[in-house]
């Protein structure tokens, strides 16, 4: 072992040795901080333990202030941390300060008033287990309401009382509950949500029943009050029941219109009142039927038919009593008159014969016991009216075929009333729509009345006045135009027949005037005058020649050209 230390001491020296001075000192450094580390561990877990009196931070410094008040009342050491926490020594003292504020009511709101159970322990008591499973169902059902689509927020408070010895002072659990509907929902209005919930609760919590439960909004109301809220729910069945009145009403109205309008055109029907008397009374009978006894079935192998009979005996009995001769007649005594009354006397001694035959039997039959429910919506009367109306057809022209009118101007109408034979068919059909039953008291309805239409013959007057205004308008501006079209052709043949007769002359005096300059021409040239002609004369001259010539060479194109000329003037 010295050895080996020596060995060792030598090994440090000589690295000691090669060390720089840098990894000394970081060498030395390391040494002195693990040895504080290690101080201050010790010194730290030699103090003494500190226990949350609280397990969540307070927020409110009133509450605060309350508490520690308390606490120095009660003479509790204690200590607090900067984000709102209360310290106290030990677990005992915790305890003992939590059952204290517990007791007082000194929890500040927002805090979980069972947080003071959750701080962890190696025992726990059975109150505390009482508390938890307090908790764990309360905690559990608020889950469970809560995740109802209509409720919004939900608080839940239980009272699970201790067992007790006898059941007469045994109290009953009891459940206050707390929801904040959903914005839209119908929730305290509707008794079977309410139940629900009630149930729910019910069947969650043991020994609970609905009577100790107590379901409010937040604003207070009682919704689970169904005791008083009898009123209400003959209002809501009676409310119904009309709903339900009225939609069959409408059905049996939208059925029989359409029949009818589908007969006769739909301006010409009109239902004035359809009413229906319903009965929702709710009836039961009970029915028992006696059937015969199948002693053998039907076997269609050997044809033999099925063998029954009425009834099987059960028990029988039989008596069969005869008795013929004197009857007895006591006496007494011998040698004393006998106590039998004169009357009676007299019968003592004739003879007689009696017969007494009885036969009592009690048979089994097949009986049949059933139950029948009507349907809780009945029709018990119907009562309906319809009024028809007959037909209007326009006046015509036979010559010409065109729309007669009166002398104000109004279209010339006749009217056609609907005959008894067409009024009877209209009533047969109503009344086969509507199940009509002369014993349940139906009553049908059909009258034939002249609706009034003069708003329809206003405007289809005004419709046929504004047509023949407007085609007396379209036949003016029509002789019009061709007036003004003719006119025009008029003026557009004389202006032609002016243009032509004045190119005409025009044309005749240039000819006149080509005709004398061309003589002038030849008699200066017989007689040998120099004649000097102008260039305008000269240029009309050539051009003159160039039009003959092309005249003779091409007469068609010439021809052509004269035409377009023509065409354009």
């Amino acid at each position: 072992m010295n050895d080996f230390l020596k060995r060792l001491m030598d090994q440090i020296k000589t690295l000691w040795g090669k060390w720089s001075w840098v990894q000394r000192l970081t060498l030395i450094g390391v040494a002195v901080a693990t040895v504080v580390a290690i101080g201050l561990m010790m010194v730290l877990s030699a103090q003494p333990t500190r226990v949350a009196l609280i397990g969540s931070a307070l927020k409110d410094p009133q509450a605060v202030l309350a508490i520690t008040a308390r606490l120095d009342q009660e003479g509790i050491t204690y200590s607090t941390s900067e984000d709102g926490r209360i310290y106290v020594n030990d677990v005992k003292t915790a305890q003992r300060a939590r059952a204290i504020l517990f007791r007082e009511n000194l929890i500040p709101s927002g805090v979980d008033p069972w947080a003071i159970f959750d701080v962890e322990r190696w025992t726990i008591t059975d109150f505390e287990r009482d508390i938890n499973k307090r908790r764990a169902i309360t905690k559990a059902l608020e889950q469970h309401v809560g995740a109802l689509e209509d409720i919004d927020a939900v608080s839940i408070e239980l009272v699970m009382p201790e067992d007790k010895l006898f059941k007469e002072d045994q109290k009953q659990a009891t459940a206050s509950v707390r929801i904040t509907p959903r914005p839209g929902s119908d929730i305290t209005t509707n008794r079977k949500k309410i139940e629900g919930i009630v149930k729910l609760i019910t069947f969650a919590v043991e020994g609970l029943t609905a009577e100790n439960i107590v379901v409010t909004d937040q604003a207070g109301v009682q919704l689970n009050d169904f005791v008083g809220a009898a009123g209400m729910d003959r209002l809501e069945l009676g409310k119904r029941e009309m709903d339900f009145k009225r939609k069959m009403e409408l059905q049996y109205t939208a059925t029989i219109l359409s029949a009818l309008q589908d007969i006769y055109k739909t301006d010409r029907v009109k239902i004035v009142k359809l009413d229906l008397t319903l009965n929702t009374d709710t009836q039961t009978m009970d029915k028992e039927e006696h059937t015969p006894i199948v002693m053998q079935e039907a076997n269609p192998k050997t044809n033999e038919p099925r063998q029954v009979v009425p009834s099987i005996v059960l028990s029988q009995s039989k008596k069969d009593v005869t008795f013929s001769g004197t009857g007895f007649n006591p006496e007494g005594p011998a040698g004393q008159e006998g106590q039998t009354a004169p009357a009676y006397k007299d019968l003592s001694n004739l003879v007689g014969s009696y017969t007494d035959k009885s036969e009592i039997t009690n048979n089994v039959v097949n009986t049949e016991k059933s139950t029948i429910e009507k349907s809780p919506v009945r029709i018990e009367r119907v009562t309906i009216g319809v009024a028809l109306d007959g037909t209007w057809t326009k006046d015509f022209d036979p010559k010409t075929g065109e729309l007669l009118t009166e002398a104000n101007g109004t279209i010339k109408r006749t009217y056609r009333a609907l005959s008894n034979e067409e009024m009877q068919k209209a009533k047969s059909i109503l009344q086969a729509a509507v199940g009509y039953s002369f014993p349940r008291g139906d009553i049908v309805t059909v009258e034939h009345i002249a609706f009034d239409r003069s708003v329809q013959f206003e405007k289809e007057d005004a419709d046929y006045r504004s047509q023949k205004n407007l085609q007396n308008t379209l036949l003016v501006v029509i002789i019009g135009l061709v007036f003004v079209l003719v006119a025009f052709l008029v003026f557009r043949l004389i202006s032609r027949e002016m243009e032509r007769r004045r190119r005409l002359r025009e044309e005749e005096l240039s000819r006149q005037h080509q005709a004398m300059r061309e003589a002038a021409l030849r008699s200066a040239e017989e007689e040998g005058v120099q004649v000097e002609m102008s260039v305008a004369e000269r240029a009309r001259l050539e051009l003159q020649e160039t039009a003959v010539n092309m005249a003779r060479e091409h007469p068609s194109d010439v021809a052509q050209l004269i035409r377009t000329w023509l065409a354009e003037e």
